[in-house]
C-alpha cells in the first residue's frame, strides 16, 4: 500500500505492537510502584501506634503464664479468624509481666507452655526458654521476643505494631525502657 490510499501493513502492525507494550508496561508498572510506595503508604495506615487490649488482669492470675489473643492491628475484613493473634502472658508478681510472642526466635514456630518444667518448647527444632522467656537450649540464639505492655483501668494492652527484630530494641520493663537484643 502506498501512503496516499492509507497506512501500510507493517505501519499497523508496528502501531499495535507499541499498542501491546504499552498495556504490558502498565500493567507490570503497578505492583512494581505500589512495592516502591509501600513505605510510604505503610506508615499511613492506622493501627500499628495503638494500644491493644489483651484482656482484664483477673485472667491473668499472678506467677502463671497463660495464652491470650488479640486482634491484629491491620487485619482485613476478610481475615476472619486468622486476624487474631496469640501471644504468652506472665504475671510476675500481680504488678510486672511480661508478654512474649508466641514464635519461636530460631524459625518462628509457635512455642508451648509447659507449666509443669516452667519451659517454653518449641516442637519443630527443640528449641527451650526459661519462664521469663530468656533461652534455655537449642538453637535458638536470643530469648523470646517481647511486647511491650500497659495497665490501665485494670486491663492489660500491648503495643502489638512494633514487634522487635534481633537487631531492634527489645522492651523489658512495664514503663517502656528497652534495651537491645
Amino acid at each position: 500500500m502506498t501512503a496516499e490510499n492509507g497506512i501500510s501493513r507493517r505501519a499497523a502492525l508496528v502501531k499495535l505492537g507499541i499498542f501491546l507494550n504499552g498495556i504490558v508496561g502498565a500493567a507490570l508498572a503497578v505492583p512494581i510502584l505500589r512495592y516502591l510506595l509501600s513505605p510510604v503508604t505503610r506508615e499511613r495506615r492506622t493501627g500499628y501506634d495503638s494500644w491493644l487490649l489483651l484482656g482484664g488482669l483477673d485472667q491473668f492470675p499472678a506467677g502463671q503464664t497463660r495464652l491470650a489473643t488479640y486482634k491484629n492491628p491491620v487485619v482485613n475484613a476478610w481475615d476472619g479468624e486468622t486476624g487474631d493473634i496469640a501471644c504468652w502472658v506472665r504475671n510476675v508478681d500481680d504488678q510486672k509481666f511480661q508478654v512474649f510472642a508466641i514464635n519461636c526466635a530460631h524459625l518462628g514456630c509457635p512455642v508451648r507452655w509447659f507449666a509443669q518444667s516452667n519451659l517454653f518448647m518449641c516442637p519443630c527444632h527443640g528449641g527451650a526458654y526459661y519462664q521469663d522467656g530468656s533461652r534455655a537450649s537449642g538453637p535458638p540464639e536470643r530469648g523470646l521476643f517481647q511486647y511491650r505492655y500497659k495497665v490501665e483501668g485494670g486491663k492489660l494492652l500491648i503495643k502489638a505494631g512494633e514487634m522487635p527484630t534481633p537487631g531492634q530494641p527489645v522492651a523489658n520493663k512495664a514503663g517502656g525502657k528497652t534495651t537491645c537484643a
